[in-house]
This record gives C-alpha cells, structure tokens and sequence, in this order.
C-alpha cells in the first residue's frame, strides 16, 4: 500500500503538502494540488483511517449545529438525535456547541457568526432560505469549513451534503392520501409554517402536482404560521370563516394543534379531511381522536445524528460522503398503525 511519503516523493513536494491536500487543508497551488491527487487516484491509496482518527482526537474539534423552530417540539427528537451523536464524539475529543433560533434570518446569521468565533471546524444546519445564508455557506466552504444542511436544504450552495426528507415527494405523497381519503368536490386549505423555509414550499410544490390530475380538488387559499400554534388557530379559524367551503386541510409544517383546536370548533369538523407531517405528541393526539386521518413522518432523530457522523469523518479522515442527498424513509401514519 501506498504512503505519504512515497506519494510525496513522486509528486517532488514535502509530506506536509500532501497532508494538506488529503485533508483539504487548502494553501496548495492548484496545479500541484491536482498532481497529488492524480497519483492518489493511479496508486489507488486508501488513509489508514484508524491512524487518522486517532490524530483527530489530539486535534479538538469543534462541531457546530444551527437548528430553526426553538420550541417547535418536532425538533426535540433532531436535539435527541445531535445529542447522542454529541455523547458518542466526546470519546474522540471531539464537542458539539449548538443553536436554536426562531425562523429568523438575522437569528441564524448572528448564531452563525457566534458559533465561528468559538472555533467551529464545521456546520450542521437547518437553514433559512435566503441568499445570504447561501453566501455563508459557499465562503465557510472556501475556508475549509465543511457544511451539512439538515432537515431543510438551501439551492445552489457549496454545502457537502444534505440529511432530510425529499420534501417534493413528501408532497406528493400528501396529494396522494388527499386524494385516497376524500370523495366529491374537495376544497383544501393549506396551513404552512414559512415562505423562508425550503421544506415548506417543496411540500405545497409537490402537493399540488398531484392533485392538478384531480378535477375534484382544488387549493383555495395557503397562509403561513410560522410553526406557532397560536397563529395556526387564529388562520385557520379565518380559513374556514371565508371560505366554508372548505373541507380539508394539509399542514405542511408545525402548528398542527392550534389548527386541529379551531378545526375541533367547528361545526363541520367531522367532514374535513386532514393531513398533517411529523408526529409530535399532540399531533398522535389526534390522529387517535380522528380528527386527523394521517401524518406523515421523516425520521427526526436521524436527521440530528447523521450529519455530525458526516462532518466527523470528513474532518478525522477526509472522507468525503457516500452521496450528497441522504433522504430519510417517508413513513405514513393513521390511526390503525400508531405504535404505542
């Protein structure tokens, strides 16, 4: 097997320059950089993983995760998920600092910003869709700084990987159950969390691709909550106060309880067909009362574990992912099929 040293000698530069490359360290003249990895490439080499995890642990790396929806209980299970993998990093002397902020840009810019000045050596994050968060991504990946999204993903930037659901098809497999569930005419509101977020619109994109086969169905109006459920009743009560011919609901993010709470109110409750996403305590609430005829859910807890596990071994041995879209199993609910 190939080693450094005989990878430097052929290359005619020191072993520290062949480190840097590996480790994508940068400060390598691109011409020289590219030669290294030709010879890496024809001399197939392989890092002595263990040898390099162990020097990881003299390193003290530094993980950062920046989460949206503080106090959206979804995302306790992805805390449970960063806590675990936090717990398990600790034996490589490796720590996790983490943020949760509202669905605030200005929010997850500073708590970018704050986690950098602690010396983070790479991000997790569920992140804000705006071109400045883009901005923050392409130039901490141009500083070596690796970044995962989770959760949410933002276009066209230089992040890694990306851990979450495929929030189209989640979508589309909404439109589907919409479509399975009700008979006649059928007049959807859809109760969204933000425009901000990427999920959520995917969600209301890949929705309404299935039911534009559905003469029978037809969106009426969408509003945004901003995962609050305070918000969800109040617009969801207005929903169906202007439009009483509405007769199903699709929530596409948090906020599911206050919107069932003005559902519940109604006189009509018992001929709107709901669906929902995730499957928080009070969300399991009703689907055993009935109110809600299914949830679909994205596996949170691996969504809080997977990217640190990526970051880690990028950092430790500079292995890059095994794709850049790691999309967790979409698993359906009803009332039939809730575990205890």
């Amino acid at each position: 097997m190939a080693t450094i040293k005989e990878i430097a000698a052929l290359a005619g530069v020191s072993r520290g320059t062949v480190d840097r490359v590996l480790n994508h360290r940068g400060d390598v003249n691109p011409q020289t950089e590219e030669k290294i990895m030709q010879i890496i490439r024809a001399l197939d080499y392989k890092p002595n993983k263990a040898g390099i995890v162990l020097a990881a642990q003299k390193k003290n790396l530094k993980l950062g995760v920046v989460l949206l929806g503080a106090g959206t209980p979804f995302f306790d299970d992805v805390l449970m998920g960063v806590h675990e993998k936090t717990a398990e990093l600790a034996g490589y002397n490796c720590s996790v600092l983490i943020k949760q902020t509202e669905y605030s840009l200005k929010e997850q810019l500073d708590a970018i910003d704050a986690l950098l000045a602690e010396g983070i050596g790479g991000l997790a994050i569920s992140p804000y869709n705006d071109n400045s968060v883009r901005e923050k991504i392409d130039s901490l990946s141009a500083a070596g700084i690796p970044v995962v999204t989770l959760n949410t993903d933002i276009e066209n930037s230089s992040r890694l990987a990306y851990v979450g659901s495929n929030f189209y098809r989640s979508g589309e497999a909404a439109g589907g159950l919409m479509r399975l569930m009700t008979k006649g005419e059928v007049r959807v509101g859809i109760v969204s969390g933000s425009q901000n977020i990427l999920c959520h619109t995917e969600r209301i994109a890949g929705f309404a691709h299935i039911i534009e086969a559905s003469p029978d169905i037809r969106i009426v109006d969408t509003v945004n909550n901003s995962d609050d459920d305070e918000i969800s009743f109040r617009l969801t009560h207005k929903l169906l106060t202007d439009h009483p011919e509405i007769n199903a609901f699709y929530f596409t993010a948090g906020g599911v309880y206050g919107g069932c709470q003005a559902i519940e109110t109604s006189v009509r409750k018992n001929d709107i067909c709901v669906i929902t996403n995730d499957l928080v305590p009070t969300t399991r609430e009703y689907l055993q009362k009935g109110l809600i005829a299914a949830t679909i859910c994205q596996q949170p807890f691996q969504q809080g574990f997977l990217p640190l596990s990526i970051l880690f071994s990028y950092l430790a041995t500079g292995e890059m992912p095994a794709a850049e879209h790691h999309y967790v199993d979409v698993d359906i609910r009803i009332r039939e099929n809730l575990l205890p």
